[in-house]
């Protein structure tokens, strides 16, 4: 598709996990000649990749970004649920405050928002500009019988009556957000907007595959493209350590965030051992060196290139972060999920209702993980619908199709 060059603006919450998807992203959009700009809260990183980044401006009542971070990192319990949606609050408040100013003093052409940042699709209707919604987490589309993505609730179509008082308490829990919401369409002169949903662009996108997610009625809303990634990131690239040819090779990772749990990491590398595999720790920078050395992992690093390891995976351990499921479906490898926050608890629903892997056995209990290992090692079921799984990942497009989707809203 040839379209005349634009200058788009990315908007996504300051986590890790969604600046990289959004990177991928940009970065190939740029190769095909269009400018982009990241437009993020103050405190989020300055550059990303070779992308350029604009902070909209800080206000004395804003919260750090730094410290929403660290606040994500033990998200656990109700208090930490109402405290992350205060703080998603505030930090949408800050983009509605000073975007609309921002993204006109920059001329952009379009806005590709995260479905999990609201300010993105207002700031794009407000500007006339076309906005394309991306989900990087689960799909925060509601579907008869697909409950809210925080819940590890499976598929449940014969019971409407449940996910609508659901559907109501997550009302009530988000009702910082709605206020915020409420206020700056008034303000924008734009049809009242009460919740995420109803801050969707036209034009939808997301990372699952259909075989991956719950079942949903047709036309779906989003194009389903399956795990956005660089080129470099889809090619072959070699490894820091070598592999034990005689040994199934467990990966492990909490992804950015829950990485510092050191207690999970000991239980994990003790019933590896038990099961007599290797285990391979990206702890993701929470840990110290004496700390990772401590573990006596076969191999522990803060960060690898995730499908570099998991080509050569039988088994991946997991918190069940969206981006860490979806690399490990694409390499055909099952998993094993200890979900913490956000929506981990809604991909290791999805994980078991498609046979794809099974909950983590309790970490107070290595000899019954060391079990659970082997069992799922020897589980041909889980990896034939892993390897299918991969196959419908392959097909599905991912960073090209959605440029193509993006090229098209333009």
């Amino acid at each position: 598709m040839s379209v005349a060059s634009r200058h788009i603006a990315l908007i996504c919450p300051p986590f890790a996990a969604h600046l990289h998807t959004f990177r991928a992203l940009g970065e190939e959009l740029v190769r095909r000649g269009h400018r982009v700009t990241f437009v993020l809260n103050a405190g989020a990183p300055e550059r990303i990749g070779d992308l350029a980044v604009r902070h909209v401006p800080v206000r004395p009542r804003d919260p750090r970004v730094e410290q929403v971070l660290a606040n994500a990192e033990s998200p656990a319990g109700l208090t930490g649920t109402l405290r992350t949606i205060a703080e998603s609050a505030a930090l949408t408040d800050q983009l509605f405050a000073g975007g609309l100013d921002l993204l006109g003093e920059m001329s952009v052409d379009a806005v590709i928002a995260d479905q999990l940042e609201p300010a993105g699709g207002l700031l794009g209707r407000a500007l006339g500009v076309p906005v394309i919604s991306l989900a990087c987490a689960l799909p925060i589309n509601s579907a008869p019988g697909v409950p809210l993505p925080f819940l590890d609730w499976p598929y449940t179509p014969h019971r409407a009556g449940r996910l609508r008082r659901t559907q109501k308490i997550g009302d009530l829990l988000s009702w910082r957000q709605r206020r915020v919401l409420e206020r700056w369409s008034s303000r924008f002169a734009l049809p009242a907007c009460r919740t995420l949903e109803d801050c969707l662009g036209p034009v939808q996108i997301a990372q699952v595959v259909r075989g991956y997610d719950f079942p949903r009625p047709d036309p779906l809303p989003f194009a389903p493209v399956g795990p956005i990634r660089s080129p470099e990131e889809e090619g072959p690239a070699g490894l820091p350590f070598a592999p034990d040819a005689g040994r199934p090779l467990v990966f492990a990772t909490m992804g950015t965030l829950q990485g510092g749990r050191l207690e999970l990491w000991q239980a994990i590398v003790r019933a590896c051992r038990d099961a007599g595999t290797q285990i391979v720790i990206a702890h993701g920078g929470k840990l110290t060196d004496a700390e990772a050395a401590a573990l006596r992992a076969d191999y522990a690093a803060a960060f690898l290139s995730y499908r570099s390891v998991l080509r050569r995976a039988d088994l991946c351990l997991t918190h069940g972060g969206s981006n860490t499921v979806l690399d490990a479906l694409a390499c055909g490898v099952p998993l094993v999920v200890r979900p913490i926050a956000f929506d981990q608890p809604g991909n290791l629903a999805r994980i078991v209702h498609h046979g794809l892997g099974e909950r983590m056995a309790p970490i107070t209990r290595p000899d019954l993980l060391g079990a659970q290992i082997k069992r799922m090692l020897m589980d041909k079921r889980c990896r034939e619908n892993a390897r299918k799984m991969a196959g419908e990942i392959a097909g599905a497009g991912g960073r090209t199709r959605a440029a193509d989707l993006v090229e098209a809203a333009l």
